[in-house]
């Protein structure tokens, strides 16, 4: 089946669900094996966290990070079965573990092992170093920024013209939101998460995984991959690990990663990976992208059906 310039996104942490991925672990042996494998390697009972929970263990970062990976990596496998290939990728946060997976930079042992042990070592930076992330809405990056600074906390996502995301100290998170609310933001939400993802709170996981990665064999791109920390593209493979140890402190450039690829002439986009969320944020960032979803056996083949009648 024709790509044709289709871009696959993969979500990050937030996207978790108890049951994702069951339905097409139920109807691709290919699927099955693959969480033989991921078993093995993680030593975890993917099927026990992915499809059962509970929840209040599947949310646990060290858990969730192979979670959503394991499920991306399963769909992006679905499509490949069906015929659907990638023209280029990219992922938020964590999805750029699955991006990169999928471009040939890292094998399956690498990716699995890698996002286990990156979330185990956030944690541990959380553990000492707390804090609390929040969304602020519809308001100006530029105020946004000012208010960082004023705050001691950073700004951890450009998710979107109207959606940007703080992290940092408890103390400065709260500031900053009272301040943007008063600055005229539409809504400031406290994000239910267990650290400050994407904050200089990240140095001691970054310092720990830096040595980590060196450890692993990355490949040079066979597909273009846009990169978190700054919306460009993954030269090599040495320049991929670069940026996975930067991301952890630096900031997810998402509404600009995704104005690049738009910029260079890709209009379709398919979200691989539990639930919409990205789907949203590009109806947000450019509403003329054609943007789907593959998660369940309903949103494959409204995709297919799509991508059929296009050809």
């Amino acid at each position: 089946m024709s790509s044709r310039g289709l871009v696959f996104l993969f979500p990050g942490q937030g996207s978790q669900y108890v049951g994702m991925g069951k339905v097409f672990y139920d109807e691709y042996q290919e699927v099955r094996d693959l969480f033989s494998r991921a078993n093995k390697i993680l030593e975890m009972d993917m099927e026990q966290l992915c499809f059962e929970g509970p929840e209040d263990e599947l949310v646990l970062t060290h858990n969730v990070q192979p979670a959503i990976t394991l499920i991306n990596i399963a769909c992006s496998m679905v499509l490949r079965l069906r015929g659907v290939e990638a023209a280029a990728a990219a992922g938020h946060s964590l999805g750029e573990y699955s991006a990169l997976h999928l471009a040939g930079v890292i094998d399956e042992r690498a990716v699995l092992e890698l996002v286990r042990l990156r979330g185990q070592l956030m944690q541990g930076a959380a553990d000492e170093q707390p804090g609390a992330m929040a969304a602020i809405l519809n308001l100006p990056a530029d105020k946004i920024d000012e208010v960082c600074d004023t705050c001691e906390i950073e700004m951890a996502n450009y998710n979107s013209p109207g959606q940007i995301i703080v992290s940092g100290f408890e103390e400065g998170v709260l500031r900053a939101m009272e301040i943007c609310s008063d600055a005229g933001a539409k809504r400031c939400v406290r994000l239910n998460v267990s650290g400050p993802w994407h904050s200089r709170c990240m140095v001691a996981a970054k310092e720990k995984f830096e040595p980590e990665l060196a450890q692993y064999a990355f490949q040079d791109p066979k597909i273009p991959v846009v990169a978190n920390v700054n919306a460009d593209y993954v030269r090599d493979g040495s320049g991929a690990r670069e940026n996975l140890v930067r991301q952890l402190c630096a900031p997810v450039r998402w509404q600009q990663s995704m104005e690049r690829l738009i910029n260079d002439g890709h209009q379709r986009f398919v979200e691989v990976g539990p639930k919409k969320v990205l789907k949203g944020l590009m109806r947000q960032i450019d509403r003329n992208a054609e943007v789907y979803n593959v998660d369940d056996l309903e949103s494959l083949e409204a995709f297919l059906k799509s991508v059929r009648e296009e050809e």
